[in-house]
C-alpha cells in the first residue's frame, strides 16, 4: 500500500448509524423554526425554536388548532387544502399570533406526509420576516409621501429609464402638456410637440432631457416651446438630471417643467409700457428742442441766441440718445456703434460742411446708464473741436473712437487744430467744464493731450460688468 493510502486510511473518521436521539436532538434544538400539524389541523410537536418565535409555552401551543394561531383563517385554509392535495409550499407568506398580541409576518416552507396515500401530518418550517416585512411598508410608505409629494406640486414633474421612456408622470404634468403619457411608450419628453425658444421644430430625441439623458449631465438654462393637440403653446424651462444608482450607473433621469407663460406675458407688457415711455420722452425732447430753435430764432439777443443754441443742440444730443434707446430690444444696453453714430449725426447739424468727422467704434455694447451723460460729452467734445479746430476757412478733419480698453470704455475726440494745453488753460471753454462733470457722473476721468491736435480722452467703468 502507498504512503497516500495509508494517509488517507489515518484520517477517514469512522461512520456510525444516526440514532432517534439525533433525529430529536435535531427537531428539538433545531435553529429554524420548525411544528408538525396533524391532518385533523392539531399541532403534534412543535421546537423549541417556534415556541420562542411566538412565546407560547409546549402546553400552550401543542395540541391546539393551529387556525388559533393564524390570524388570516382563508390563509391556513388554503395551506392545509394545499398540502393535503400533495403540494409543497415554498416560503408561503402569513401572519401568526404571538402570545403578547403581537402578529409575526412569517414564510412558511412545508410538506406533507403519506403512508399508504393517507395524509398523516405536515411538516413547516416557519421563518419570520416580520422586520422585512416591516421595512418594506417603510418603505412603500415613502414611495406613497414622494408620490402624493409629487402630484400635489404644482410644476409638472416626471421620470424616465435610462433608454428615455417614461416611467411616470404626475397630474400637472398631465395638465401642462394639454395630454395623458403613456408609460413605457413614450419617450424623452411628455409634451404633443416641440419647438426651440425661436419656433424652429425640435424633435423629441433632441430635447433637453434626451441631451441630459445621452451625455449624462444635468441641462439648465434653455428655454422652449411646446405645443399641446388643441393647438395651443407655452414656453417653459425644463431641468432634466440624470439619476444615478449606489455604483454611479445611469437608471433614468428626471425632469421639472416650469411653465414661463405669465413671465413671458409680463416682459412683453413691460416692453410696451417701456417703448411707450420712450416714445413719450422722445417726443418731448423733440418739442423741447423745437421750442428752443424757435427762441433761438427770434431772439433779437446775440449772447441768448448763442445760448439757446448750446441748449438746443444738447437737447439733440439727449433726443438722439433716446432714439437709440428706443428702437433697441435690450432692457440694460445698446449697441455702440448706432448710439455713436446717432449722437454725432445729431451734433453735425450745427456744422459746416468743411467739418469731416471719423468715427471708429470698436465697442459692441454700452450699458444705459452711460447713454446720456456719454452723449452730452461727445457732442461738447466735438462742438469745441469744430470751433477751435478749424483753419482759417473753417475746414477740419474730426476723429471720434469709443473702444474697450482692459475693461474699460475709453472715449476720443481729437482735431487737426493747433490744439491746447488743459493744464495751462483749465478749460477750452464752458463747454470744458460741463464735461468734467459729466465724467464724475460716470465715476471715470477727463485728460487733454497737449500739442497740436487737441485730443480728448474719456476713461469710465463698465460697472454692469463688475
Amino acid at each position: 500500500m502507498s504512503n497516500v493510502g495509508l494517509m488517507r486510511d489515518s484520517f477517514e473518521v469512522p461512520r456510525r448509524e444516526i440514532s432517534s436521539e439525533d433525529y430529536e436532538d435535531f427537531f428539538e434544538n433545531g435553529a429554524l423554526p420548525l411544528h408538525l400539524v396533524g391532518s385533523d389541523g392539531s399541532i403534534l410537536r412543535a421546537n423549541r425554536a417556534e415556541l420562542d418565535l411566538l412565546g407560547y409555552t409546549a402546553e400552550e401551543y401543542i395540541g391546539r388548532q393551529i387556525s388559533e394561531f393564524h390570524a388570516d383563517s382563508e390563509t391556513i385554509a388554503e395551506i392545509l387544502d394545499r398540502l393535503a392535495a400533495g403540494e409543497k409550499l415554498v416560503r408561503f407568506p402569513a401572519r401568526l399570533r404571538a402570545k403578547d398580541g403581537s402578529i409575526k409576518h412569517v414564510e412558511i416552507t412545508s410538506s406533507a406526509q403519506f403512508r399508504d396515500g393517507q395524509f398523516l401530518n405536515t411538516r413547516c418550517f416557519t421563518s419570520d420576516v416580520t422586520e422585512i416585512v416591516e421595512v418594506r411598508r417603510q418603505l412603500a410608505r415613502k414611495d406613497e409621501e414622494m408620490h402624493q409629494i409629487l402630484e400635489a406640486l404644482p410644476a409638472a414633474v416626471y421620470t424616465t429609464d435610462a433608454q428615455g421612456k417614461i416611467t411616470y408622470y404626475n397630474k400637472a404634468a398631465a395638465e401642462l402638456a394639454g395630454r395623458e403619457p403613456v408609460i413605457g411608450v413614450d419617450e424623452w419628453c411628455v409634451t404633443f410637440r416641440l419647438f426651440t425658444g425661436d419656433g424652429q421644430p425640435l424633435p423629441h430625441d433632441e430635447c433637453p432631457m434626451a441631451i441630459a439623458l445621452k451625455e449624462n449631465r444635468p441641462i439648465r438654462g434653455v428655454e422652449a416651446m411646446a405645443q399641446r393637440p388643441d393647438g395651443t403653446m407655452f414656453p417653459f424651462l425644463p431641468f432634466p438630471t440624470p439619476m444615478r444608482n449606489e455604483r454611479g450607473e445611469l437608471v433614468g433621469a428626471v425632469n421639472m417643467l416650469v411653465d414661463i407663460s405669465d413671465r413671458k406675458l409680463a416682459e412683453t407688457n413691460q416692453k410696451l409700457l417701456l417703448d411707450e415711455l420712450n416714445h413719450r420722452v422722445k417726443n418731448n425732447m423733440a418739442m423741447l428742442y423745437s421750442l428752443i430753435r424757435s427762441a433761438e430764432r427770434e431772439s433779437k439777443s446775440t449772447e441768448a441766441r448763442a445760448v439757446l443754441g448750446n441748449a438746443a443742440q444738447r437737447v439733440g444730443a439727449m433726443a438722439a440718445a433716446q432714439q437709440t434707446l428706443y428702437t433697441e430690444h435690450s432692457r440694460s444696453g445698446v449697441d455702440a456703434r448706432d448710439f455713436v453714430d446717432a449722437v454725432c449725426k445729431s451734433a453735425s447739424q450745427a456744422f459746416s460742411d468743411k467739418v469731416t468727422l471719423n468715427i471708429d467704434v470698436a465697442a459692441k455694447f454700452l450699458p444705459n446708464d452711460a447713454t446720456m451723460p456719454l452723449a452730452l460729452i461727445i457732442n461738447e467734445l466735438l462742438t469745441n473741436a469744430a470751433k477751435h479746430g478749424c483753419d482759417h476757412a473753417g475746414s477740419c478733419q474730426i476723429w471720434v473712437s469709443l473702444a474697450r480698453t482692459d475693461g474699460d470704455f475709453v472715449l476720443r475726440v481729437r482735431d487737426d487744430g493747433p490744439g491746447f494745453n488743459f493744464a495751462d488753460t483749465g478749460r477750452r471753454s464752458s463747454g470744458t467744464g460741463l464735461v468734467s462733470g459729466l465724467v464724475r457722473q460716470l465715476r471715470g476721468s477727463f485728460s487733454v493731450a497737449p500739442g497740436a491736435g487737441a485730443e480728448c480722452t474719456v476713461r469710465f467703468a463698465d460697472r454692469q460688468s463688475d
